[in-house]
Parts: C-alpha cells; structure tokens; sequence
C-alpha cells in the first residue's frame, strides 16, 4: 500500500502542469485583441468598406448593422425567406431608409444564392428571379422615399442602390434555366416572398422598341472586348440588347435598349397582393428622363455592348472578303442604319474599303458616341458594298441609296437635318464619297473614249448602266466629306501583275461584264485607254494609270460641300515621299480639302486616336454649321 504523501506528490506532479497551460492559455487570450485596426493596401481596405452584395457575398455594413438591430442574422441563415418577411413586415411601420436598402440587398444575395445552389443541383426549382425582382422595388422605394435630400446622391448607400436597382432588374426578367442571358419580357402577375404583384407593360411608351426587337439580352451580363471606350450614360434602367433581323439580311443586328420599372404601391398594399408595376421600354439612342418624387432622373444607356456583341457574328469579320470575290451578295448593297432614324440628327454615313467591312470602323463609332454632343446630335450609318465592283458602278449605286433612303425616311422633306449628311470614306470609301459630291458633266467619259457617247450604239439597258455611272449630278444631301487613306490618283499596289491575279478568282455582276461587252462591240478595244481594256473592277479603277480616276480627282467639289482629309504616313519621315503601305502621300492630297491631317499609320489608320479626334473635331464643326433650323 503507498504512503499517503508519495500519493499526494503524485497527484500534485499530473494537476500543476495542466494547472499551468491552462494559466498560459488564459493568459494568452487575454493578451489577443478582439478589435484591431492593421494596415492594409489602399485598395483592399476601400474594397472591404465598400462590399455589397454586388462585388461579394457580403452584405454591406449597413445591411449587417439591420440585420443586429432587429437580431435576424441567425433567422436570416436558417431561413432567409422567412426573416425577409419579417423584415418587410417591419419595414411597413418603420420608415427608416436602411430598411428598404437592406430588403434590397438581402433579397439579391438570396437570389443569388438560389442560382449558386441551383447550379448544383439543377433538378430543383428555385425562384431566384423572383428576388432579384423583389431586389429591385426595394431599391426603387429607397430612391423615390419622401423627405430624401439634395445630398442623398453623395451618399454610397444611394449609389449601391441604383446599382440594386439596375442590376436586379435585368435578373428579374432572366429566366433562370437562361444561361445566355435572353430575357422574357411581358405584362404578367407575380407572387413574390411578401405578396402578389401585377406587372403591366407601357405599350405605348415601348412600342417603338417593341415594333422592331424580336428579343432581348441583358447587356449587364456580358463583358465586352476590343474596343477602347465603354459608352454607359444615365442613371437608372437596365440596359439590354435588343435583336432585330432585316428584310435586306439575315444577319442578326442588335440596337440598345433600356427597361425601367415604376412601383407607385407602397409596402403595405404589396403585401395585400394589391400592388401594381409598370414596364418601359425605351431606346437607348433617346435622351429620357424619370420624372421620380419630383426628380427628373436620367435613364441608364449602353451603346456598346450591343455593338460588339454584333462583331460577335464571324460573318461580319468575313463579308469584306465574301463580297469582294462574289458576283452574290452576302449582303445587298444598301444604307444600314446602326440606330433607328431619329428626325433632327445629322446622319453620318461611314463607307468602307476594299476588301473590307464596316467592323473596321467601330473603334471610331464606339469613341465617337462618347461625345455627348455627337452622340445626341448625329445618327451613325454604313454603307456596306461589293468592293470588288467596279468604283463607278458602285458610286452609282451609293447615290441612289442616298436618294433612297432620304425619300423613304423622309417623304415630305420636313426633316432639314437629313440634308446636311456627312459621308467618311476609307481608301476606295472615300472614292465612292467624291463621286458623290462632284458634277461629271461628260468629263469621266472623254477621259474614257473620243467617241460621242451620244453616236454609241448600245442596247438601251446596257447604255442607261453607262450612263448613270459616268454622267451624274451631286447628291444635294451630302454637305461634308472625309477622305481617309484615300487613293485619289490610285495606289501603287494596282499593278497589272495584281489586278491579273485576283481577277483570276473574282466574279462580277453579270450586268456589268454585260455593259462591258455592249461597249467593246461599239467602241474597238483598242481605242480606249489600255488601263479600261481589261476586265473592270475596283482594283484597275485604282491603278495609277487610269485616266478616269485623275480626271476624278482633279474634278472640283460641288458648291457647298466642305473636304477634309486625313492621309496615313507610315514612319517618321517627310509626309510628302511617304506612303501608308498602299498608298502615296502625294496620291492621297488633294488641293479643295479645307483641313489636312497627316496620321503616322499604316493604311487602315481608322482606329487610331489621331483619326478618331480628328474626326470628331471635324463633326464637331460640322455641326456647329448648320443653321438653327437645321439642328435638333
């Protein structure tokens, strides 16, 4: 049997160790701050101040401070249907904003939520756009309430709640089996977590978007690539693409779009199911405001995304070399309006080059529409041709297009701004844009023949095709133009050798191989130019050798019409012995242009930041021109 005290040393070797870790921790704890403040980068302590719902899945400190006071943060991880009720049953009697702010950003981290979890188990149903909806009115409450100051919109709360507001909308309409963003919009009746809702749609504020848009995308659900500016403007409303197929193509082209949402109910008759809420649709070329609590409040704009999200299509990067080498038309030559028409803006009509498309000019059209004044002041065309043709034969069919369109948008001549267009051109572009401000008279076909065109005994089809190319008048409409890399006495690159090559595998409208053959029976081939001998086509119509295109460019401009030019040199040398790859300078300087800008470019220099200043200084003053009843 041990003795009593080994016993007790015993117990006293196993207690005093625990007894002293256990000291060492609590002393330990005590010594650890529960609340400290350590240093951080700048940026990740601003990120961290600024968290929402819509950078993270937080809610912002506001939303949390809500959910202590009332002591549902617990109820609101366990059931957070049922703690947004009870919130939205005490936001009915209490009238303090940050209620509504935090129903507005709860709901959307619930629905969210409900989508993460539905990518798992995509089997079960889940309403998660029926909170983002309920995201939205909360947001909407919190921006319309009474009694809001001058000073609200400083506030960061205000600003995440249009950003609730604008987000949540879009995911309203979302269906959530949608993965590429396409949106149902309709008058429809809801049930949401606190109450039924109808849902009605303005048709006549909408109908001008709904007449033209076969559907819809959320714009905020998709990230865009390869253009320098992101152009949103206003304040409030989703933005969407809006699709759109023409009767001249079946290429999908998108315009922009914008759907607001008004709920004049309060909280108390949403939860009565007695609530009512109204859609609008309008473009997103329209200036609109909300009038809002005696607020006029601008609506949200995305010209971008639609714009490239219609590059999206590998049509629109092919067509240059697709129409090029075809006798057929991927797409009938024809003004393609970008916007719809809007009476009192200036249209600007953008003509590409050869062997190219009018993907080459939205980098400028994008930075352009940036500018506050051309975005509201002008309207932005293309004109979309076989650049295989030849260059008379298409600047023939760009003047009627003129003629055309002006006589369809415009019947009754009330709209003065349609007559002070702009045309840009880009290498054979800015060919086809003299040709349209300039008089012939019968220059074009003496450079051509000796022989009276009046004596020319031709099929009375094929001599009208002659005639409308080579005998014409100004189109009246056209009071400005731009030559861009233009070759006005023709490119170095047209040598026989090249035009030889690729006419082995160009074919041409039937019409005009037509033309040429009535003219070689009337006229022996060898009493005509020899660069006019060969099979036409816009690569002999730029040889430097063609007498028709120098008596081009030595033809004056009609009366009233300004020139600019801007004449890509590549390298750092003297302008004047440069070329651009394809074209001399000295082919591309004229002497009636009234500006001329030398960019350091090769030849497709209409993305350069140079051009595109240029050109907007150009409409800038163009504008500034035009009479006062001329302007919008």
């Amino acid at each position: 049997m041990p003795r009593p005290d080994l016993k007790q040393r015993s117990v006293r070797k196993l207690i005093l160790p625990l007894l002293a870790g256990s000291l060492v921790l609590l002393l330990a704890g005590g010594c650890t701050n529960a609340v400290s403040a350590r240093k951080v980068p700048f940026r990740e302590a601003f990120e961290e101040a600024n968290t929402s719902v819509l950078t993270s899945r937080k809610c912002s400190s506001d939303t949390r401070l809500v959910l202590q006071r009332f002591n549902l943060q617990d109820r609101y991880v366990r059931a957070p249907a049922e703690a947004l009720r009870e919130l939205h049953r005490l936001a009915c009697s209490d009238e303090r904003p940050e209620l509504l702010l935090a129903l507005a950003e709860l709901n959307y981290l619930h629905g969210e939520n409900l989508v993460r979890n539905r990518s798992l188990k995509p089997w079960i149903p889940k309403p998660a756009r029926d909170y983002f909806l309920c995201s939205c009115i909360y947001a909407y409450h919190y921006l319309v309430r009474e009694g809001s100051d001058q000073t609200a919109a400083f506030k960061p709360d205000f600003r995440l709640a249009c950003d609730l507001y604008n987000v949540a909308l879009g995911r309203a309409f979302t269906p959530d089996t949608n993965t590429n963003a396409l949106m149902e919009i309709r008058a429809e009746t809801r049930t949401l977590n606190p109450g039924t809702i109808r849902l009605e749609l303005n048709q006549q504020d909408s109908e001008a978007v709904l007449s033209r848009a076969v559907r819809f995308f959320s714009a905020d659900a998709f990230v865009t690539q390869g253009l320098t500016v992101h152009n949103t403007q206003g304040a409030l409303g989703a933005t969407l693409l809006a699709e759109l197929k023409t009767e001249k193509s079946s290429v999908a082209r998108y315009f922009p779009a914008t759907l607001v949402l008004k709920f004049p109910s309060n909280l108390k008759q949403w939860s009565d199911g007695a609530s009512v809420a109204s859609l609008e649709l309008s473009s997103g070329y329209e200036n609109r405001e909300l009038a809002i609590a005696g607020h006029k409040i601008p609506v949200r704009t995305d010209t971008t995304t639609p714009l490239a999200y219609g590059l999206n299509s590998s049509l629109a990067w092919k067509l240059g070399s697709r129409q090029f080498f075809s006798s057929e038309e991927v797409v009938r030559s024809d003004i393609y309006q970008t916007q719809p028409y809007q009476p009192g803006r200036v249209p600007v009509i953008f003509v590409h080059g050869t062997f190219s498309s009018p993907v080459w000019w939205a980098e400028m059209i994008n930075t352009l529409r940036a500018d506050r004044e051309l975005a509201q002041r002008c309207q932005f065309w293309f004109y979309i041709y076989n650049s295989g043709n030849p260059i008379l034969f298409t600047a023939a069919n760009f003047r009627d297009a003129l003629s055309n369109t002006v006589d369809r948008l415009d019947p009754q001549a009330k709209d003065p701004a349609l007559r002070q267009m702009v045309v840009v051109g880009h290498s054979q572009g800015g060919l086809v844009a003299k040709l349209a401000v300039m008089d012939s008279g019968d220059t074009l076909w003496q450079a051509a023949s000796h022989v009276s065109f009046e004596e020319l005994k031709l099929k009375p089809k094929a001599k009208t095709q002659l005639q409308r190319c080579l005998f014409f008048d100004p189109v009246p409409y056209v009071k400005r133009v731009v030559f861009v890399s233009t070759p006005h006495r023709g490119s170095f690159l047209a040598t026989s050798f090249i035009r030889n090559l690729a006419g082995k595998f160009m074919s041409l409208p039937i019409d005009v191989l037509h033309a040429r053959e009535e003219l070689f029976g009337a006229i022996e081939a060898s009493r005509l130019p020899p660069e006019l001998r060969s099979v036409p086509s816009s690569l002999s119509g730029m040889s430097p050798k063609n007498p028709v295109l120098l008596k081009i460019a030595d033809t004056p401009l009609a009366p009233g019409v300004t020139a600019h030019s801007i004449i890509a040199v590549k390298g750092n040398g003297d302008p004047a012995k440069g070329n651009d790859g394809v074209v001399k300078y000295i082919s591309a300087h004229v002497p009636y242009t009234e500006s001329e800008l030398i960019v350091r470019s090769g030849h497709s220099c209409q993305a350069k930041p140079a051009t595109i200043e240029e050109m907007r200084r150009i409409l800038l003053k163009h504008l500034a021109s035009i009479p006062t009843s001329s302007s919008p």
